[in-house]
């Protein structure tokens, strides 16, 4: 088998993810080897797909080539303790991607679970320097009481640049803990890129467990459902194996699933387990698409398979029933749910009507998904503006240049395609949007909430440890309590201070062997926070954005702060749980009250100067008209030929409503004859082409 791969859409992508490595590696911002960022881009990837949370880059090895060798290359772990995702790396670099045989995985596979055995059964903790990147997580696996008594699963992930299509190694049990493999290759990375994630597909035959149903007779081709009744013990199984992949995503990362044991429902399992069906509300699922087989009896239908297995609403009953039977050994034989299930039949939406489904499905909670969305005014206004605000000249730089808000994944991506067939266009695109300038609503949450506590009259509602415990519970907190209503460019231009503040204060931390200590992640939104409290919050913002940079006597002080917060952190962690401490916001009263009273060396031209002239704001129709003229460039931008190409594709695609392919043509005829096409046109299209962007091939270069 050649090592050349012919997919042409992997193959670039290969190469781009290449290229970005390697600019990553020498840019300011980073260093490091190529082997770690590939590794933080991976989990990345898999943290904006719902696959993993709060993953940290945190790389040990030892004993390679022997029977004792071990290597990890990051982690995760929830706040519940419910799940463990180890990750170890096989990174080639090659200039084409290339296939692994089966023995680089087994070798992977058995580093890996060394590692978990070493430092969950063994005493390899106190074989680790305190000043480790591993040591925090060691020292957990080793210690943790909450650990033992809830890790329900290890998720041992191996992640490469190559591809790979054989067996994943078997699946072990290691000191009552099983543990799941798989392989994060080159294509399945490429997959999640193009799609929101990539479906969990449930033989329930295989595993020997029968889920009977019944059919809607209605219907339609949004939707197909059915009502079925799935044991405990299937339910059980299929939780101890997915965890909260099962939760459908807006769910799982903002109404903060937790895995907790519901009273009522454990005494019910416990005590009355025939009564649970009656009792319980049941569960909602949604569902690519399911296998229907007959009963033996042939008077009844039987789910067999099901494709992108979805829980909407039930997370709660799922975790309970399976938490009962583990922790309390309780029988779950008799243990019944009633499911609803949702087959969606509509592709082109198939995510968006989902959404929708878990939306109303949520509705008694406090905050809807829909709230919780990227479609909210807040984000939708904000990414207007990032599209209309330049940054000011700036000496040594050619041209101004642009924040790009990504409000919702591949938007990036998307705008460099639409606005640029060619690669010259391409160029351009970049240089007036670096792809460093480019931040999503995670990174905005972590730069807004690092530089401002947040009160509700006494109890705190932001602080830095928010920061600490990982991006989707800190996004979830920024979206409960540092909203504000309407953004305006002030507004904006203040983010991309904090921006740059918290990326300079990253760069200045430095990484390994020169870097400041092993707790960035901590010590950087802490000294944000404190630098913040000591000035009062009178840091001027707005020279910060004029100069796209912080003064060097601000370098100096932040890295003589970040110097007293690591030692801080270090020095009053109970038990040397460095990362549990930061997550607490005793941590920041503590800090707080420790250096109140220090003196913090400051220039006062860093500072806000009162008698400043009040910036000018930007009205709304100013945002609208720039917005409008950007889409109008870009559409002007694209060839007739191009368009000859676009509205060929849709004539011949049925999934394309006929209103967009009049649109096209109509706008395309207009264009060759010289004539402006009318606003509803030129918006009409645009949101075609952003429904379709994502066929590479109707865009290659001319």
């Amino acid at each position: 088998m050649s090592d050349l791969i012919e997919n042409t859409e992997l193959k670039r992508f290969y190469q781009s993810l290449i290229q970005d490595l390697k600019s990553t590696q020498v840019s300011e911002e980073e260093g490091g080897i190529l082997e770690q960022i590939f590794t933080q881009t991976a989990v990345d990837l898999l943290a904006d797909a719902g696959e993993t949370e709060n993953a940290r880059v945190a790389h040990d090895e030892g004993h390679l080539g022997t029977k004792n060798q071990h290597k990890i290359n990051a982690y995760a772990e929830p706040d519940n303790y419910e799940t463990i995702d180890l990750f170890i790396t096989i990174y080639k670099g090659k200039d084409e991607p290339t296939r692994l045989a089966k023995e680089e995985i087994n070798t992977a596979a058995k580093r890996i679970t060394n590692f978990f055995r070493k430092a969950k059964c063994k005493d390899y903790v106190n074989e680790i320097e305190e000043s480790s990147q591993i040591f925090d997580f060691a020292h957990m696996l080793s210690t943790s009481e909450d650990l033992t008594d809830n890790l329900v699963r290890v998720n041992a992930i191996i992640l490469t640049d190559g591809l790979y299509q054989g067996e994943y190694p078997e699946n072990q049990n290691i000191a009552g803990y099983p543990i799941f493999f798989r392989v994060i290759d080159l294509a399945y990375l490429y997959n999640i890129t193009e799609k929101s994630h990539i479906p969990i597909e449930i033989d329930f035959t295989r595993d020997g467990f029968e889920i009977p149903c019944i059919i809607s007779p209605s219907e339609n081709d949004q939707y197909q459902s059915y009502l079925a009744i799935i044991s405990g013990t299937a339910l059980a199984t299929i939780y101890e194996r997915y965890g909260s992949r099962l939760l459908e995503q807006n769910v799982r990362s903002f109404l903060q699933f937790t895995g907790k044991i519901n009273k009522g429902m454990r005494k019910t399992i416990n005590e009355e387990p025939h009564m649970f069906l009656a009792f319980n509300n049941g569960i909602a699922v949604t569902a690519e698409e399911i296998e229907i087989t007959k009963s033996e009896d042939g008077k009844g239908y039987l789910i067999s398979k099901v494709k992108d297995f979805q829980i909407v609403n039930g997370g709660q009953t799922t975790a309970s029933i399976y938490h009962t039977f583990k922790k309390d050994k309780a029988d779950i034989s008799g243990v019944f749910v009633q499911v609803k299930l949702t087959v969606v039949k509509n592709r082109n939406d198939f995510s968006k009507i989902v959404s929708r489904i878990s939306e109303y499905a949520n509705t008694q909670n406090k905050v809807s998904v829909s709230d919780l969305s990227s479609n909210i005014p807040y984000h939708i206004e904000l990414e207007k503006l990032s599209r209309t605000i330049f940054t000011p000249h700036v000496t040594g730089q050619i041209n101004q240049t642009r924040w790009f808000y990504e409000r919702a994944r591949g938007q990036y991506k998307n705008a460099r395609i639409k606005e640029g067939f060619t690669k010259a266009k391409q160029k351009a695109f970049d240089l007036k949007n670096p792809k460093k300038q480019m931040f999503n609503k995670e990174d905005l949450a972590k730069y807004v909430n690092a530089y401002r506590e947040n009160y509700d009259g006494n109890k705190l509602r932001i602080g830095p440890h928010l920061v600490v415990l990982g991006n989707q519970k800190n996004y979830a907190q920024f979206l409960n309590n540092n909203l504000i209503d309407k953004p305006d460019n002030i507004y904006f231009e203040d983010i991309v201070s904090k921006a740059i503040l918290f990326r300079t204060a990253e760069k200045l931390y430095g990484v390994k062997p020169n870097a400041i200590g092993d707790l960035r992640y901590i010590t950087v939104p802490y000294t944000i926070s404190l630098l913040g409290y000591l000035t009062e919050y009178k840091l001027d913002l707005y020279k910060i954005w004029t100069n796209q940079s912080i003064s060097e006597g601000l370098q100096s002080t932040l890295r003589d702060l970040m110097r007293l917060v690591e030692n801080f952190i270090k020095n009053s962690a109970p038990g040397a749980l460095f990362g549990e401490w930061g997550k607490k916001q005793d941590c920041w009263f503590t800090m707080k009250e420790e250096f109140k009273n220090t003196p913090i060396p400051i220039s006062p031209e860093d500072l806000v100067n009162p008698e400043t002239r009040p910036r000018r704001r930007i009205s709304d129709t100013e945002v609208e008209n720039s917005n409008f003229k950007e889409i109008e460039a870009t559409i002007k931008n694209i060839s007739t030929q191009k368009w000859k190409v676009i509205c060929q594709y849709c004539k011949e695609n049925d999934e394309i409503p006929d209103y967009f392919t009049n649109a096209v043509h109509n706008l395309r005829r207009k264009l060759k004859e010289g004539i402006r096409p009318t606003s509803k046109e030129i918006l009409l299209v645009d949101e075609l082409l952003n429904k379709i962007i994502y066929k590479t091939s109707i865009f290659d270069e001319e």
